[in-house]
Protein backbone atom coordinates (compact mmCIF):
# COMPACT_ATOMS: atom_id res chain seq x y z
CA UNK A 1 0.00 0.00 0.00
CA UNK A 2 1.68 3.51 -1.20
CA UNK A 3 2.11 6.07 1.20
CA UNK A 4 -0.23 9.23 0.65
CA UNK A 5 1.04 11.80 -1.91
CA UNK A 6 2.42 15.28 -0.61
CA UNK A 7 0.99 18.11 -2.46
CA UNK A 8 3.87 20.16 -4.38
CA UNK A 9 4.50 23.00 -3.45
CA UNK A 10 2.17 23.26 0.04
CA UNK A 11 2.48 26.29 1.87
CA UNK A 12 2.86 26.43 5.54
CA UNK A 13 0.52 24.76 7.39
CA UNK A 14 -1.70 26.30 9.79
CA UNK A 15 -3.77 28.08 7.47
CA UNK A 16 -7.23 26.89 7.30
CA UNK A 17 -10.31 27.75 5.50
CA UNK A 18 -13.36 27.07 7.83
CA UNK A 19 -16.03 24.28 7.26
CA UNK A 20 -18.63 26.29 4.82
CA UNK A 21 -16.26 29.50 4.10
CA UNK A 22 -16.97 31.31 1.17
CA UNK A 23 -15.13 30.68 -2.02
CA UNK A 24 -17.03 33.18 -4.37
CA UNK A 25 -16.16 36.84 -2.54
CA UNK A 26 -16.60 39.81 -5.18
CA UNK A 27 -13.83 42.33 -6.23
CA UNK A 28 -13.94 45.18 -5.12
CA UNK A 29 -16.03 47.42 -7.68
CA UNK A 30 -14.66 50.38 -9.94
CA UNK A 31 -17.83 52.30 -9.71
CA UNK A 32 -17.18 54.01 -12.85
CA UNK A 33 -17.17 50.93 -14.95
CA UNK A 34 -19.80 49.28 -13.27
CA UNK A 35 -21.78 46.62 -15.78
CA UNK A 36 -25.28 46.87 -15.74
CA UNK A 37 -26.69 44.14 -13.06
CA UNK A 38 -28.48 41.24 -14.79
CA UNK A 39 -30.69 38.73 -12.96
CA UNK A 40 -29.83 35.04 -13.03
CA UNK A 41 -30.98 31.92 -11.12
CA UNK A 42 -29.05 28.92 -9.76
CA UNK A 43 -30.63 25.35 -10.20
CA UNK A 44 -28.76 23.68 -7.33
CA UNK A 45 -29.78 20.05 -5.82
CA UNK A 46 -32.37 19.85 -3.25
CA UNK A 47 -30.62 20.47 0.30
CA UNK A 48 -27.34 21.85 -1.40
CA UNK A 49 -29.29 25.11 -1.13
CA UNK A 50 -27.17 26.70 2.07
CA UNK A 51 -23.62 25.56 0.51
CA UNK A 52 -24.51 26.91 -3.04
CA UNK A 53 -25.23 30.41 -0.72
CA UNK A 54 -21.92 29.92 0.94
CA UNK A 55 -20.22 30.19 -2.46
CA UNK A 56 -22.26 33.23 -3.35
CA UNK A 57 -21.44 34.72 -0.23
CA UNK A 58 -21.47 38.81 -0.46
CA UNK A 59 -24.34 38.44 -3.07
CA UNK A 60 -28.01 39.12 -2.05
CA UNK A 61 -30.00 35.73 -2.46
CA UNK A 62 -33.60 34.94 -2.92
CA UNK A 63 -34.64 31.55 -2.32
CA UNK A 64 -37.84 29.67 -4.01
CA UNK A 65 -38.67 26.76 -4.84
CA UNK A 66 -37.12 27.37 -8.79
CA UNK A 67 -33.87 27.89 -7.05
CA UNK A 68 -31.88 30.62 -5.95
CA UNK A 69 -32.56 34.43 -7.66
CA UNK A 70 -29.89 37.09 -7.50
CA UNK A 71 -28.90 40.68 -8.76
CA UNK A 72 -25.40 40.85 -10.20
CA UNK A 73 -23.68 43.34 -11.65
CA UNK A 74 -20.07 41.56 -12.32
CA UNK A 75 -18.67 39.82 -14.84
CA UNK A 76 -20.90 36.42 -15.75
CA UNK A 77 -17.85 34.63 -16.29
CA UNK A 78 -17.44 34.00 -12.62
CA UNK A 79 -20.75 32.49 -12.64
CA UNK A 80 -19.62 30.00 -14.66
CA UNK A 81 -16.61 28.95 -12.28
CA UNK A 82 -19.22 27.96 -9.11
CA UNK A 83 -19.09 24.42 -8.30
CA UNK A 84 -21.83 24.11 -5.71
CA UNK A 85 -24.61 24.82 -8.36
CA UNK A 86 -26.32 22.23 -11.07
CA UNK A 87 -26.42 25.15 -13.36
CA UNK A 88 -26.51 28.96 -13.65
CA UNK A 89 -29.05 30.79 -16.13
CA UNK A 90 -29.65 34.59 -16.93
CA UNK A 91 -32.75 35.71 -16.64
CA UNK A 92 -35.56 38.06 -18.07
CA UNK A 93 -38.96 38.47 -18.15
CA UNK A 94 -41.70 39.62 -20.62
CA UNK A 95 -44.85 40.93 -20.14
CA UNK A 96 -47.21 39.34 -22.80
CA UNK A 97 -49.40 36.33 -21.73
CA UNK A 98 -48.27 33.65 -24.04
CA UNK A 99 -45.43 32.59 -25.60
CA UNK A 100 -46.49 34.02 -28.87
CA UNK A 101 -46.09 37.08 -27.59
CA UNK A 102 -42.33 36.89 -27.77
CA UNK A 103 -42.98 36.97 -31.67
CA UNK A 104 -43.69 40.90 -31.76
CA UNK A 105 -41.17 42.91 -33.81
CA UNK A 106 -40.16 44.41 -30.28
CA UNK A 107 -40.00 41.33 -28.23
CA UNK A 108 -38.43 39.16 -30.81
CA UNK A 109 -35.81 41.66 -30.58
CA UNK A 110 -35.19 41.89 -27.39
CA UNK A 111 -35.23 38.66 -26.57
CA UNK A 112 -32.50 37.68 -29.49
CA UNK A 113 -29.87 40.38 -28.22
CA UNK A 114 -30.66 39.28 -24.89
CA UNK A 115 -29.22 35.97 -25.69
CA UNK A 116 -26.79 36.63 -28.28
CA UNK A 117 -25.34 37.90 -24.89
CA UNK A 118 -25.56 35.08 -23.38
CA UNK A 119 -23.79 33.01 -26.22
CA UNK A 120 -20.93 35.76 -26.22
CA UNK A 121 -20.18 34.74 -22.31
CA UNK A 122 -20.39 30.72 -22.95
CA UNK A 123 -19.38 30.18 -26.54
CA UNK A 124 -22.63 28.16 -27.50
CA UNK A 125 -22.06 26.69 -31.27
CA UNK A 126 -26.40 25.85 -31.25
CA UNK A 127 -29.28 25.96 -29.42
CA UNK A 128 -32.35 24.32 -27.73
CA UNK A 129 -35.62 25.55 -26.29
CA UNK A 130 -37.59 23.87 -23.20
CA UNK A 131 -40.87 24.50 -22.87
CA UNK A 132 -43.98 23.14 -22.02
CA UNK A 133 -45.54 22.36 -25.36
CA UNK A 134 -42.04 22.60 -27.09
CA UNK A 135 -43.50 20.82 -30.60
CA UNK A 136 -46.47 23.51 -31.39
CA UNK A 137 -46.60 25.70 -34.17
CA UNK A 138 -45.23 28.74 -32.27
CA UNK A 139 -42.50 27.50 -30.45
CA UNK A 140 -40.98 25.55 -33.79
CA UNK A 141 -41.47 29.41 -35.31
CA UNK A 142 -39.83 31.05 -32.04
CA UNK A 143 -37.05 28.26 -32.83
CA UNK A 144 -36.76 29.33 -36.43
CA UNK A 145 -36.70 33.07 -35.83
CA UNK A 146 -34.08 32.51 -33.19
CA UNK A 147 -31.79 30.23 -35.77
CA UNK A 148 -32.19 33.43 -37.97
CA UNK A 149 -31.49 35.99 -35.34
CA UNK A 150 -28.74 34.02 -33.15
CA UNK A 151 -26.20 32.64 -36.28
CA UNK A 152 -26.96 29.19 -34.24
CA UNK A 153 -28.26 26.29 -35.48
CA UNK A 154 -31.18 24.73 -33.32
CA UNK A 155 -30.38 21.18 -32.29
CA UNK A 156 -33.59 19.98 -30.68
CA UNK A 157 -31.93 17.33 -28.49
CA UNK A 158 -28.12 18.33 -27.94
CA UNK A 159 -28.27 22.06 -28.39
CA UNK A 160 -25.63 23.63 -25.81
CA UNK A 161 -27.45 27.13 -25.28
CA UNK A 162 -30.60 25.76 -23.28
CA UNK A 163 -33.26 28.38 -23.34
CA UNK A 164 -36.47 27.66 -20.54
CA UNK A 165 -39.55 29.46 -20.89
CA UNK A 166 -41.91 29.16 -17.92
CA UNK A 167 -44.57 31.70 -16.53
CA UNK A 168 -43.54 34.26 -14.06
CA UNK A 169 -43.80 32.86 -10.46
CA UNK A 170 -45.09 35.95 -9.28
CA UNK A 171 -46.31 38.22 -12.63
CA UNK A 172 -47.96 37.81 -15.59
CA UNK A 173 -45.73 37.51 -17.90
CA UNK A 174 -43.33 34.92 -19.12
CA UNK A 175 -39.47 34.34 -18.14
CA UNK A 176 -36.79 33.25 -20.28
CA UNK A 177 -33.69 31.53 -18.45
CA UNK A 178 -30.57 31.30 -20.84
CA UNK A 179 -27.99 28.74 -19.30
CA UNK A 180 -24.15 30.41 -18.99
CA UNK A 181 -22.58 27.27 -20.00
CA UNK A 182 -22.39 25.07 -22.63
CA UNK A 183 -22.92 22.04 -20.19
CA UNK A 184 -23.90 22.11 -16.93
CA UNK A 185 -21.40 23.34 -14.34
CA UNK A 186 -22.12 19.92 -12.56
CA UNK A 187 -21.09 18.22 -15.39
CA UNK A 188 -16.97 18.89 -14.46
CA UNK A 189 -14.53 18.82 -17.57
CA UNK A 190 -12.40 16.49 -15.92
CA UNK A 191 -14.66 13.89 -16.08
CA UNK A 192 -13.69 11.42 -18.87
CA UNK A 193 -14.51 8.44 -17.10
CA UNK A 194 -17.77 7.55 -16.10
CA UNK A 195 -18.77 4.26 -13.97
CA UNK A 196 -22.12 3.38 -12.73
CA UNK A 197 -23.23 4.60 -9.43
CA UNK A 198 -20.64 7.89 -9.63
CA UNK A 199 -20.84 10.44 -7.11
CA UNK A 200 -22.62 13.82 -8.12
CA UNK A 201 -19.36 15.99 -8.32
CA UNK A 202 -21.79 19.10 -6.49
CA UNK A 203 -22.34 17.18 -3.50
CA UNK A 204 -18.48 15.81 -3.02
CA UNK A 205 -17.67 19.26 -3.33
CA UNK A 206 -20.20 20.12 -0.71
CA UNK A 207 -18.95 17.19 1.39
CA UNK A 208 -15.87 18.60 1.40
CA UNK A 209 -16.46 22.01 2.41
CA UNK A 210 -18.87 21.09 5.21
CA UNK A 211 -16.22 18.32 6.65
CA UNK A 212 -13.54 21.49 6.86
CA UNK A 213 -10.81 22.39 4.65
CA UNK A 214 -7.50 22.18 6.06
CA UNK A 215 -3.91 22.73 4.25
CA UNK A 216 -2.63 20.25 6.79
CA UNK A 217 -4.96 17.71 6.30
CA UNK A 218 -3.58 14.21 4.90
CA UNK A 219 -6.81 12.83 3.69
CA UNK A 220 -7.90 9.43 2.93
CA UNK A 221 -10.69 8.30 0.12
CA UNK A 222 -11.54 4.48 0.56
CA UNK A 223 -13.58 2.96 -2.06
CA UNK A 224 -12.59 5.47 -4.55
CA UNK A 225 -14.47 4.80 -7.77
CA UNK A 226 -13.98 7.07 -10.33
CA UNK A 227 -12.06 9.81 -8.14
CA UNK A 228 -14.59 12.57 -7.61
CA UNK A 229 -14.36 12.91 -3.98
CA UNK A 230 -10.11 13.33 -4.29
CA UNK A 231 -10.09 15.55 -7.52
CA UNK A 232 -13.17 18.06 -5.64
CA UNK A 233 -10.65 18.46 -2.95
CA UNK A 234 -7.74 18.82 -5.15
CA UNK A 235 -9.73 21.76 -6.29
CA UNK A 236 -10.24 23.64 -3.61
CA UNK A 237 -6.93 24.07 -2.50
CA UNK A 238 -3.63 22.88 -0.50
CA UNK A 239 -3.68 19.65 1.61
CA UNK A 240 -0.87 17.57 3.51
CA UNK A 241 -1.26 14.40 1.63
CA UNK A 242 -4.20 12.40 -0.08
CA UNK A 243 -4.18 8.91 -1.66
CA UNK A 244 -7.31 6.56 -2.61
CA UNK A 245 -7.82 2.96 -3.27
CA UNK A 246 -10.90 0.84 -4.49
CA UNK A 247 -10.62 -3.20 -4.54
CA UNK A 248 -11.94 -2.93 -8.52
CA UNK A 249 -8.75 -2.31 -11.09
CA UNK A 250 -11.54 -0.63 -13.24
CA UNK A 251 -12.36 1.83 -10.37
CA UNK A 252 -8.57 2.35 -10.23
CA UNK A 253 -7.93 3.34 -14.01
CA UNK A 254 -11.12 5.12 -13.97
CA UNK A 255 -9.68 7.25 -11.42
CA UNK A 256 -6.40 7.77 -12.62
CA UNK A 257 -7.86 9.00 -16.15
CA UNK A 258 -9.93 11.43 -14.60
CA UNK A 259 -7.07 12.86 -12.71
CA UNK A 260 -4.88 12.87 -15.66
CA UNK A 261 -7.62 14.81 -17.39
CA UNK A 262 -7.49 16.98 -13.85
CA UNK A 263 -3.39 17.86 -14.17
CA UNK A 264 -3.96 16.22 -10.53
CA UNK A 265 -1.12 13.80 -9.19
CA UNK A 266 -2.76 11.78 -6.56
CA UNK A 267 -2.25 8.24 -5.36
CA UNK A 268 -4.47 5.99 -6.41
CA UNK A 269 -3.78 2.02 -5.81
CA UNK A 270 -6.20 -1.53 -5.85
CA UNK A 271 -5.99 -2.23 -2.55
CA UNK A 272 -8.86 -3.32 0.40
CA UNK A 273 -9.50 0.03 1.84
CA UNK A 274 -10.21 -2.39 4.95
CA UNK A 275 -7.28 -4.20 5.00
CA UNK A 276 -4.31 -1.35 3.53
CA UNK A 277 -1.72 -2.41 5.66
CA UNK A 278 -1.71 1.40 7.17
CA UNK A 279 -0.48 2.60 10.60
CA UNK A 280 -3.16 3.72 12.80
CA UNK A 281 -3.70 6.98 12.71
CA UNK A 282 -2.17 7.98 9.20
CA UNK A 283 -5.24 10.41 8.04
CA UNK A 284 -6.59 13.60 9.52
CA UNK A 285 -9.33 13.43 7.14
CA UNK A 286 -11.25 9.90 5.93
CA UNK A 287 -13.75 10.44 3.20
CA UNK A 288 -16.35 7.85 1.57
CA UNK A 289 -18.99 7.37 -0.74
CA UNK A 290 -19.83 4.18 0.55
CA UNK A 291 -22.16 1.18 -1.95
CA UNK A 292 -25.78 1.80 -1.17
CA UNK A 293 -27.02 -1.56 -2.38
CA UNK A 294 -28.18 0.16 -5.57
CA UNK A 295 -25.72 0.61 -8.42
CA UNK A 296 -22.51 -0.60 -6.57
CA UNK A 297 -23.22 -3.40 -3.88
CA UNK A 298 -26.12 -4.95 -2.33
CA UNK A 299 -28.21 -4.03 1.02
CA UNK A 300 -27.08 -7.99 2.49
CA UNK A 301 -23.98 -7.07 2.07
CA UNK A 302 -23.79 -3.88 3.75
CA UNK A 303 -24.65 -5.35 6.64
CA UNK A 304 -21.26 -7.16 6.88
CA UNK A 305 -19.40 -4.30 4.96
CA UNK A 306 -20.56 -1.16 7.46
CA UNK A 307 -19.78 -2.12 10.42
CA UNK A 308 -16.31 -3.16 9.42
CA UNK A 309 -15.28 -0.18 7.58
CA UNK A 310 -16.58 1.84 10.72
CA UNK A 311 -14.08 0.05 12.82
CA UNK A 312 -10.98 0.23 10.04
CA UNK A 313 -11.77 4.01 9.31
CA UNK A 314 -11.78 4.31 13.48
CA UNK A 315 -8.18 3.11 13.52
CA UNK A 316 -7.08 5.15 10.92
CA UNK A 317 -8.22 8.49 11.91
CA UNK A 318 -5.94 10.43 14.09
CA UNK A 319 -6.99 11.28 17.18
CA UNK A 320 -8.38 14.57 16.23
CA UNK A 321 -9.41 13.80 12.72
CA UNK A 322 -13.02 13.64 10.88
CA UNK A 323 -14.86 11.20 8.99
CA UNK A 324 -17.28 12.39 6.47
CA UNK A 325 -19.66 9.08 5.09
CA UNK A 326 -22.28 9.66 2.15
CA UNK A 327 -24.93 6.82 1.93
CA UNK A 328 -27.81 6.27 1.23
CA UNK A 329 -28.09 3.25 3.49
CA UNK A 330 -29.67 5.39 5.89
CA UNK A 331 -31.01 3.17 8.24
CA UNK A 332 -28.50 1.00 8.34
CA UNK A 333 -25.91 3.52 9.20
CA UNK A 334 -27.95 5.59 11.46
CA UNK A 335 -28.70 1.83 13.37
CA UNK A 336 -24.77 1.57 13.79
CA UNK A 337 -24.37 5.07 15.30
CA UNK A 338 -26.98 4.37 18.09
CA UNK A 339 -25.38 1.20 18.73
CA UNK A 340 -21.57 2.01 19.13
CA UNK A 341 -19.86 4.18 21.57
CA UNK A 342 -16.61 5.36 19.66
CA UNK A 343 -17.93 7.95 17.62
CA UNK A 344 -19.71 11.41 17.94
CA UNK A 345 -21.70 12.31 14.49
CA UNK A 346 -23.65 14.57 13.21
CA UNK A 347 -25.84 15.31 9.84
CA UNK A 348 -24.01 17.75 7.52
CA UNK A 349 -26.69 17.92 4.78
CA UNK A 350 -29.43 15.22 2.89
CA UNK A 351 -29.96 16.07 -0.29
CA UNK A 352 -31.69 14.97 -3.24
CA UNK A 353 -30.21 13.46 -6.07
CA UNK A 354 -31.63 10.88 -9.32
CA UNK A 355 -34.32 9.62 -7.51
CA UNK A 356 -32.03 8.68 -4.15
CA UNK A 357 -31.90 10.72 -1.38
CA UNK A 358 -28.66 10.60 0.66
CA UNK A 359 -27.11 11.80 3.88
CA UNK A 360 -23.85 13.24 4.59
CA UNK A 361 -22.65 12.50 8.14
CA UNK A 362 -19.41 13.64 10.12
CA UNK A 363 -17.73 12.08 12.81
CA UNK A 364 -15.57 12.54 15.51
CA UNK A 365 -13.76 9.98 17.80
CA UNK A 366 -14.81 10.59 21.14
Amino acid sequence: MPRPSRTPNRPSAGRRTPAGGAQFSPRPTDYRTRQPAHEYELEVLPGLEEVAETELSGVKLARDQRGLRFWYPGDPERLTRLRSAVAAYRVKAWDVPRPRGLLGNQQLGELTDFLRGVAQVGGHRSFRLSAAGKESSVMQRLADELQAGLALPHDPQEGELLIRLRPEQNGPGWEVLARLTPRPLSARAWRECNMGGGLNATIAYAAHKLAGQRDEDRIFNPMCGSGTLLIERALMGPYDAMVGVDISADAVACARQNLQAAKKQIEVAQVDALDTGLPARSFDLIIADLPWGDAIGDHRHNNVLYPRFLDEMHRLTSRHGRLCVITHEIRLFETLLREQDRWNARELFQVYSGGHHPKAYLLGKK
